[in-house]
């Protein structure tokens, strides 16, 4: 009887899982990196707010003074 030899040809793949879980770490970073900018803007905005009533503050208190020096 002749030999008969076959050849099997097996193909790994993936089932997309790793594909999926760096999606999803994609997107953890960019909601991560938007919640930090959003923070940071947040801060400035309540500094200039700060700034703006300490603002105010200094020329009631200059409009004061001006009124008690007789001017």
């Amino acid at each position: 009887m002749a030999d008969v030899q076959e050849r099997v040809i097996v193909e790994k793949r993936g089932g997309g899982a790793t594909m999926l879980i760096a999606l999803l770490l994609v997107v953890i970073v960019a909601v991560g990196a938007y919640f930090i900018v959003a923070k940071e803007n947040s801060k400035d905005a309540a500094v200039e707010s700060a700034a703006h009533s300490v603002g105010q503050a200094a020329d009631k208190v200059g409009a004061v003074a001006d009124d008690a020096g007789g001017k």
